[in-house]
């Protein structure tokens, strides 16, 4: 298992356009993605559990990656997040 701490700098936070993207580049994984803020989890792989967290600017995410393609998902969603979010 491998993760990853995050501050989101988008004005808008995680709203819908990155919220799909996000999903979209997790789906592509065998390994399961979770994002965490705060006290709640989601799979990164399910728009809805990524929007209910409700993600603004300036707040802080985990996300965890555990599966046989986790260091190839962990990199490339690191680099996600930067470029994106």
């Amino acid at each position: 298992m491998k993760e990853f701490k995050y501050v989101v700098t988008d004005p808008e936070g995680i709203h819908a356009r990155p919220a799909g993207i996000l999903v979209k580049q997790a789906a592509g994984y065998a390994s399961s993605v979770k994002i965490t803020k705060g006290d709640k989890t989601a799979d990164a792989k399910r728009i809805f559990g990524v929007m209910g967290l409700g993600v603004k600017t300036g707040e802080e995410v985990t996300i965890t990656v555990e599966g046989d393609d986790e260091d190839k998902a962990f990199a490339e969603l690191e680099a996600f997040f930067k470029e994106n979010l």
